[in-house]
């Protein structure tokens, strides 16, 4: 059962496609178009495009499709809406792009037993499709009147966190989790290098934000740079 589409801002909105525990963002363009920011599990856009009809859109409004990172909980229903509004296909950073184009997942961190144990696990298999537009840190999209790509890797190479600049919202992408609104840094079994992600995560509590939003768990509307940068000196993340 998925949440119903929730308003984080004007003009900016969140889909839980698997509860809240896997979020799609929509921002509302002026010409009436959308920009979706991650697609879920394979099974999402369903959830999705009920999520748009809630706000009167259509997968055909959608103009633009940014993916936070190559992990098939963000990227498989990707192919799927880019068919369904009739793109060419995706943004993400490059060093990500190379993963979605061969229909792989990134490496995981094999430092930790539980990272060796998982990299022996077949990957789940998703649709590949094209990267179209390659993201670089600190680029500001022409999305909604703009959205800052902060480069976090760790999680994996490419993985990015957003900062919608008109509004204060900031996407964490998996940086940082927020499950039953607990703060948490994502397992080390599904990073590229834990240590690594933990390290740019602090990047985030530099940025100048009001409402922090999670690809995996509920918003914080309530001092949320604050918060972030607490759990970021609790939990050890630094540079």
């Amino acid at each position: 059962m998925s949440d119903p589409i929730v308003a984080l801002a004007p003009g900016v909105y969140r889909i839980g496609t698997l509860g809240n525990f896997i979020n799609t963002f929509v921002f509302l363009e002026p010409d009436g178009s959308i920009t979706l920011v991650d697609c879920g599990l394979k099974k999402a856009p369903g959830a999705i495009v009920r999520g748009l009809v809630e706000i009167g859109k259509h997968p055909h409004d959608v103009g633009r499709i940014v993916l936070t990172h190559a992990h098939d909980d963000h990227i498989g229903g990707a192919a799927e809406m880019i068919t369904a509004a009739g793109l060419e296909g995706a943004a993400m950073h490059a060093a990500d792009a190379a993963f979605v184009q061969a229909g792989t997942l990134p490496p995981r961190d094999r430092s930790a037993t539980s990272g060796r144990i998982f990299a022996r696990m077949p990957d789940r298999p998703y649709a590949t499709f094209t990267v179209t537009e390659v993201l670089t840190d600190g680029q500001l999209i022409d999305v909604a009147g703009g959205l800052r790509v902060i480069h976090t890797p760790g999680h994996t190479p490419g993985h990015i966190s957003l900062l919608h600049e008109p509004t204060g919202v900031l996407i964490t992408g998996d940086s940082i989790f927020n499950i039953g609104s607990r703060m948490t840094w994502a397992l080390s079994a599904f990073c590229t290098s834990y240590e690594q992600s933990k390290t740019t995560a602090a990047l985030l509590g530099d940025l100048d934000f009001n409402i922090a939003a999670f690809t995996h768990g509920t918003e914080i509307r309530n001092k949320a740079r604050e918060r972030i940068r607490t759990f970021l000196t609790k939990r050890g993340a630094r540079r």
